[in-house]
């Protein structure tokens, strides 16, 4: 194991680039993607996501002999002896994991191997996906032998998108490996880069096991709140202001309701719930949290609804405004946001649902869902039947809500985000 490798980075999105970045400060950097469009925009120094600044990649792509240099071609990763897994690890339409982009990029760094080299992974996997699943590929394609020839890692992402704060190197990050020379190994490379420091877990498992339940204790405790707020709007209690008052005990832990997408807390426990399946186990409470986050989009959906109806308000043919369609506010990624499940839901009682998003891409927005997005503020119409506050964008401050309503007409703010004296109803 080479004590000043070059490293390769396997997928170039939201966790990928971020970490290529901070690697290539110290080591030479190999940032590798299947997607050409995404190659050509990070080589011309410019990041989609967001996730880093254009002064921060153009530094590193010009600096030498270290940096970072970007590439679609696989041929060029058998120049490093660290290779970092960092591809996405979805689900289906049936919520069932789905692997095959940890299993291809597994493919295309078994074709490169040598001896002694290390991949590590830090896609969100269940326990034993690792060393059951992904090493055997590695031995496969690059006929060598698991910790006799070469070792592995696993160490889970923690990017935060959209956060300036809590940016990849100032999280703790979880380190571990499959003997303890590669786990002292990973932990080493990481606590190079990582300013707020590692933990080394005792085995690959653990780490597996830790990041999985980090997101589902978020997703039910999400839950949870989320089905007070259903409760408390039956009863006519203002959920953020019993949150508020409880929130002041020192161990409450104050979780806010609303929609859960993205591609962590709403996919994660997914794959936890999948590998208890197979071992045969039925986890209620993680899949009782995402039944009940799941639905949150079509109530919010039939709450509008129910408030248009209670006001008099144009139901069948009226007009509805959605603010925001990312899955967080103040960033990019849509992926996996269940805003699309308020405006579906809508649509199904007849209404127009026009979407505002300055953030979104209007192209991902029609590839994703097969909608139109309004990217400026200056294309909103005018007297809308209903307005849904659902992301929490900066930008929506600044717009005047009021100036966009029919004389009748229902504000509901997912977000708890506008002037309680302008909504009708909030979660």
């Amino acid at each position: 194991m080479k004590q000043e490798p070059t490293i390769a980075i396997i997928g170039l999105g939201y966790v990928g680039l971020p970490l290529a970045v901070a690697f290539a400060e110290k080591y030479p950097v190999i940032g590798f993607d299947i997607n050409e469009q995404r190659v050509k925009e990070l080589q011309s120094g410019k990041d989609g996501t967001l996730e880093v600044s254009g002064e921060d990649l153009q530094r590193v792509l010009g600096k030498k002999p270290k940096g970072l240099l970007v590439t679609q071609y696989p041929e060029v990763l058998a120049s490093a002896q660290v290779y970092i897994v960092t591809v996405p690890t979805p689900t289906n339409k049936h919520n069932q994991p789905v692997l095959t982009p940890l299993e291809k990029a597994s493919e295309t760094v078994g074709k490169v191997l040598k001896q002694g080299d290390v991949v590590i992974y830090e896609s969100t996997v269940y326990p034993g996906v690792t060393e059951d699943i992904c090493v055997p590929i590695l031995e496969k394609y690059s006929g060598l032998s698991f910790n006799k020839d070469f070792y592995a890692g696993y160490s889970p992402e923690r990017i935060n998108p959209g956060d300036k704060e809590h940016t990849v190197t100032k999280i703790l990050k979880v380190t571990s490996g499959s003997t303890p020379e590669a786990a002292q190994y990973v932990d080493r490379l990481y606590a190079s880069v990582i300013t707020a420091g590692t933990h080394l877990a005792p085995s690959i498992k653990v780490a597996e096991a830790a990041k999985v339940i980090e997101n589902s204790q978020r997703d039910i405790n999400i839950a949870f709140v989320n089905e007070l707020s259903k409760i408390f709007r039956l009863l006519q209690i203002d959920t953020q202001a019993v949150l508020e008052a409880a929130a002041t005990k020192w161990n409450f832990l104050k979780f806010t309701p609303g929609l859960v997408g993205g591609h962590c807390i709403g996919v994660d426990p997914y794959y936890l719930a999948q590998k208890a399946m197979e071992e045969g186990y039925n986890p209620e409470i993680i899949l009782a949290g995402r039944r009940m986050n799941d639905g949150m989009g079509s109530y919010v959906a039939h709450e509008v609804v129910k408030l248009m109806i209670q006001k008099d308000c144009h139901v069948k043919g009226g007009k509805v405004l959605v603010l925001g369609i990312t899955f967080k506010e103040n960033c990019p990624d849509i992926r996996n946001s269940k805003v699309i499940d308020v405006i579906e839901e809508l649509e199904k009682y007849n209404l127009h649902v026009d979407i505002h998003d300055p953030w979104a891409n209007p192209t991902e927005v029609n590839h994703e869902f097969g909608k139109e997005l309004l990217v400026d503020a200056s294309q909103i119409g005018k007297n809308y039947d209903a307005v849904v506050l659902a992301v929490a964008h900066k930008e929506f401050r600044n717009i005047d809500v009021a100036s966009l309503l029919a004389p009748k007409a229902v504000v509901f703010d997912v977000k708890a985000f506008l002037d309680p004296q302008l909504i009708d109803g909030r979660l």
